[in-house]
Order: C-alpha cells, then sequence, then structure tokens
C-alpha cells in the first residue's frame, strides 16, 4: 500500500510541475524576428565560427540587429551564392518595427 501512495505522490508531482512549465512557456514567451531564420537559412549553415560568433544563427542574428555591418565576417560563403541575396532582403524586408537593416559586403 505504501508503495502505491508514493507512486500516486510522484504522479500528481510530475503534472503539477508539467502544468508549470507550459504555463511558464505561455507567459513568458519571446517572439524572434522571424528575418533571423531566413537570414540563417541563406547563409552556407556550416556553423564553422569563424564569424567569431558560435554558428550561422547567431551571426544572423547579430547581422539582423545590426551588431554587424558586413554580411563577409561570413568566412564559409560565397558572395554570388550567399551575400548578395542577404544584403538584398535586408534592405527590402522591414523588421516587426517597420525598419530595414543596411548591410553591405
Amino acid at each position: 500500500m505504501d508503495i502505491l501512495w508514493a507512486a500516486l505522490l510522484m504522479l500528481g508531482l510530475a503534472i503539477g510541475l508539467s502544468c508549470l512549465i507550459v504555463l511558464f512557456s505561455i507567459v513568458f514567451h519571446v517572439e524572434e524576428d522571424p528575418r533571423i531564420d531566413c537570414v540563417s537559412k541563406m547563409l552556407p549553415g556550416v556553423n564553422c565560427g569563424a564569424c567569431g560568433y558560435a554558428g550561422c544563427h547567431d551571426l544572423a542574428d547579430a547581422l539582423v540587429n545590426g551588431e554587424v555591418k558586413k554580411v563577409t565576417a561570413c568566412k564559409a560563403g560565397r558572395r554570388d551564392k550567399n551575400f548578395d541575396p542577404i544584403v538584398e532582403y535586408l534592405k527590402t524586408t522591414p523588421g516587426p518595427n517597420g525598419t530595414t537593416v543596411e548591410v553591405t559586403l
């Protein structure tokens, strides 16, 4: 009988904590700029870290937020395949606040 009570207690605790996790994920959800994902897909995707960032997604985040002004910070990409489309995309696509980002090669 003691094992049954312990199992029910653990089940109740697991359900309660799961509900808290779901509640916190809803309350503290942060929207990410959709341009970050698009720019990340345009980068080569090798996640080499040669640009000084942990991976292509972090470099894309820095480009979209204006922390990096040159797309050529990516050492693995090619100008015609990767960089020109990124420059054009960021010049023509406004973010959630309505501003565009000016980056150069």
